[in-house]
């Protein structure tokens, strides 16, 4: 019943292998939760297959993008502003992942030797450093603006928090980049993922080795972190014609 299920999707109703791969891992965490949980003696989708999905390269701003983008949440002098400019900044300087800048705070940050201390998947921590910008950013927000939006909040841990003094949710960082970037005059979708991007393809295009963004980036696997290489290949073919002898 499955198999003809999936084929239905594949044949007659005309669905892409992303949707039809999505569909079908939904079934296998169903039905795995149902054995787990004794509904069910036997997973049905043990054995069930799922169309091959190739990795989409992932999308990034240009540097006259970002540097728009930035330029323009430093502009707001209200307390909130100073936040979102300390933000996106950071998002840039560090290539934090969205739940990892989240659930910082303060007692993970260091402005005397200008880094932050992360965790990423799988509970791994590692050390984030700073650019001068970013760290006058994140200043000028604990100095003031942060301290204002806390209230009555003085005990709250937390690094980035919203007018009320809570924790600053993943939606809500989600909406101040559509708001910049709208603001930026970026027509491009922009995520908190699409700054991590782009700090690791900027800093490819700029000499940096794809060791070191692997593990600025806190991957496991470097095979992770080569996919940004292709978004690198006219940067990386005007400098091969720009060194070789022969070229």
């Amino acid at each position: 019943l499955l198999n003809d299920y999936i084929g239905d999707l594949r044949g007659r109703k005309g669905y892409r292998d992303t949707t039809t791969a999505r569909k079908v891992a939904s079934l296998k965490s169903f039905f795995g939760f149902m054995a787990e949980n004794s509904v069910i003696n036997e997973d049905p989708t043990q054995s069930l297959s799922s169309p091959r999905v190739g990795r989409s390269l992932p999308k990034c701003l240009s540097q006259d993008e970002v540097a728009r983008l930035l330029d323009m949440a430093s502009r707001s002098g209200t307390n909130e502003g100073r936040r979102d400019a300390a933000i996106l900044e950071l998002l840039y300087a560090t290539g934090l992942r969205v739940g990892e800048l989240v659930a910082l705070n303060l007692q993970n940050v260091d402005l005397n030797d200008s880094y932050i201390r992360c965790w990423g998947k799988g509970a791994k921590e590692r050390i984030v450093h700073l650019y001068p910008k970013a760290l006058e950013e994140l200043r000028r927000y604990l100095k003031t603006s942060r301290v204002a939006l806390l209230g009555h909040r003085r005990t709250e841990p937390s690094l980035f928090v919203n007018h009320r003094g809570e924790r600053l949710t993943r939606q809500w960082v989600w909406t101040i980049l559509k708001t910049y970037g709208q603001k930026a005059g970026i027509t491009q979708n922009i995520t908190p993922h699409t700054l991590r991007h782009s700090f690791a393809t900027h800093l490819l295009q700029n000499g940096a080795s794809l060791r070191h963004v692997q593990e600025l980036l806190g991957h496991s696997s470097i095979s992770t972190t080569q996919v940004y290489t292709h978004l690198t290949n006219g940067y990386v073919q005007k400098e091969y014609a720009k060194s070789h002898p022969r070229a």
